[in-house]
């Protein structure tokens, strides 16, 4: 099992999306970063663990986990003309962008601020932590994730 961080604005997709629908999948489209695409496509697995980290709203930080269920396929958004995520470059021969499907585990019972996660001494180097360097989509060592859950 690999162990992730998604990052997203509340408004667009958040732990509350996720909990209101508990058995329901839910994709995970949109991401338009090349590195967070490539780990989408290539690294990201069924079963793996992902960190929900809210960002550009009142509270940011880790706000719960969630579940792959579906690996990597075409991002439908890319395809769709009155998307945010529309690319008129990509075709259904050679899509460009990449989903996956998230489900529900749990919510925190309050948000993992980044002043604690920046506390951490496993993630003292991590992208997150780092000053303009936070992408959508990000890995973490089974001792890193670890770390974050004992902030609760």
């Amino acid at each position: 099992m690999n162990y992730w961080i998604f990052k997203t604005e509340p408004a667009e997709c958040s732990i509350d999306d996720f909990a209101n629908a508990p058995e329901q999948a839910i994709v995970w489209e949109g991401v338009r970063n090349y590195q967070a695409r490539n780990f989408l496509r290539d690294a990201v697995k069924i079963g793996d663990q992902v960190l929900i980290y809210h960002s550009s709203c009142r509270v940011i930080g880790l706000a719960g986990i969630v579940e792959v269920v579906r690996a990597a396929y075409a991002d439908p958004s890319q395809f769709q003309t009155d998307s945010p995520y529309y690319d008129k470059t990509a075709t259904t021969e050679q899509p460009r962008w990449t989903a996956v499907d998230l489900r529900y585990l749990t919510r925190f019972s309050q948000v993992v601020r980044l002043d604690k996660i920046k506390s951490s001494v496993m993630m003292k180097n991590h992208s997150l932590t780092q000053r303009g360097n936070r992408l959508s989509v990000m890995p973490l060592s089974k001792e890193q994730w670890q770390s974050l859950l004992d902030l609760q």
